[in-house]
Formats: C-alpha cells, structure tokens, sequence
C-alpha cells in the first residue's frame, strides 16, 4: 500500500506545478488549489459570497416572514442588473459596477429564501436560470453601447469584442443546459457567471474608465476571451463524455458507473 504523501511541488523553467496523488497507487493529478486566474477569481467570488451572506442573513428571515416569494428577488435583482447595465451605456461605469454589486445580493438572496422557506422548485430554478441570461444580456449590452456611442470613448473594435462577450457567455450557458439535458454535468471551464459578475462589479465600482478606459477594456476584452475558452472546453467535455469508452469518460467514476447528478442554476432541485 502506498503511504498518503501531500501535494508536491514541482518546479522547471515556468511556473511552479503543484500535484496530488490519486487513489492508492501512485497516480498524479494537477492539485486543485493550484492557484490560476480562475481559480482566484472564484475565490474571490466565494469571500464575497460569504460577506453578502452575513450581510443577507436577516433580511432572509425578514424576507420569509413578510412570505416573500424567491422569484419576486430574482426579478427586483434582474431590474438592478438592467439598471446597472444602462448605466454602463450611459458611461456611468462606477455606478454601474456599484448597482451591480447590489445585483449580487439579490442573487444570494433569492436561494437563501427558497431554502429558508421550503419554496425552492424546478419552476424557480428555471425562471431563475431564465433571468440571469437577461441580466447577462443587459450588462454586456450596456457596455456595447457604450463603445458604440459614447463620444470619448466610441471604439468599433470593442464593440466587436463586446458583441463577441454577449455571445460567448450565452453559449456557456447554452453549452452547460444542453449537456444536463444529455446527463451531463458540464460544469467545467475557465469562467462562470459569478466570476463574470465579479470581475464586471469589483473593478468598475472602484476604477471606473480611469487610465483611460484600458482597465475596462481588458476586462471586457478578458471576459469574452475565457467565454469563448469556456464553451470550447465544454464542448470538448461533452464530446469525451459521449464518445470514448466509459472508463475513460470524464463524466465516469473509477467504477464506471456514469455520474448524471444534475444542476439547475442556482437554486438546486434535488
């Protein structure tokens, strides 16, 4: 039997590569702390998560008691990001990373209140799921305009790359529903929209179109290159789950029995 050993580092001529032992023999993955963009950013989004949680705990028990419907947040939360993303066009960019921070509390909430109340259903998971795509619409949609119109900052070549943002994060949406419909959990991929939501709140509400607009631009310009990234490592996924054999299949165990565990959005149907 081989004795359980720490992750190991591993240094060359690049960046470090941290690796884990898998099962008993002396079999090696990539570790999965191994600190990368993603997985700092979803960090990121996971201490942020847990503030609005502190800060969403009592107004989910106020929330419960008044009888307040989930979907009744989800939808006040879509009005703000609709809001924030006008803001955006309207080249208000730190209030509308500010309004969309507010957006984030809503997101929380409305779970935290399914589950608190017992009215957590399939209806809601979908009419959530349905609204973020909205929202996401609204926000990416705002910054198009922005590039198209506003008379500083006007940038054809930013409008492509917003237009190409708004597509990129509807496929990795559409990449991910269409595989759970295969029983497939794709959930695989450089970003998601926390992290989306994070990078489009955080550096807005607090630069703003300082240094000339370049920081929103390489924001705007990173988002639709890791949607892109994103929706060809699903695809990629998909393609390994359904065609190799079983005991190679990324969506198998090492009994080879398929695991068809299915997520709907944010509020989780069992």
């Amino acid at each position: 039997m081989v004795e359980s050993v720490g992750p190991a580092v591993a240094v060359g001529g690049g960046a470090p590569v941290c690796w884990e032992p898998v099962g008993e023999a002396p079999y090696l993955r990539p570790h999965k702390d191994l600190a990368t963009p993603s997985s700092l950013i979803r960090a990121l989004w996971g201490s942020i998560k847990r503030g609005y949680l502190r800060l969403a705990d009592p107004i989910a028990d106020w929330a419960v008691r008044r009888r307040i419907s989930p979907n009744e947040i989800t939808t006040l939360g879509t009005f703000c990001a609709a809001a924030a993303g006008t803001s955006f066009a309207m080249g208000h960019i730190r209030t509308g990373g500010w309004m969309l921070g507010l957006t984030a509390v809503f997101d929380v909430l409305d779970g935290e209140v399914a589950r608190r109340s017992g009215k957590a259903t399939k209806f809601g998971a979908f009419f959530d799921s349905t609204l973020d795509r909205i929202a996401d619409g609204a926000l990416l949609g705002g910054l198009l305009v922005f590039y198209a119109s506003d008379a500083v900052y006007s940038n054809v070549p930013m409008v492509v790359i917003s237009l190409l943002g708004i597509i990129g994060a509807f496929l990795t949406s559409y990449t991910r529903a269409r595989a759970e419909s295969l029983g497939i959990d794709a959930k695989v991929g450089m970003i998601q929209r926390p992290e989306r939501i994070v990078l489009l709140a955080a550096p807005q509400a607090f630069f703003g179109v300082t240094l000339n607009g370049y920081v929103l631009m390489a924001i705007v310009t990173f988002l639709a290159l890791t949607s892109w990234i994103t929706v060809i490592q699903r695809m990629s996924y998909v393609y390994r789950a359904t065609t190799l054999p079983k005991s190679q299949s990324p969506s198998t165990d090492r009994s080879g029995s398929q695991s068809r565990r299915v997520l709907t959005g944010d509020r989780v149907v069992p």
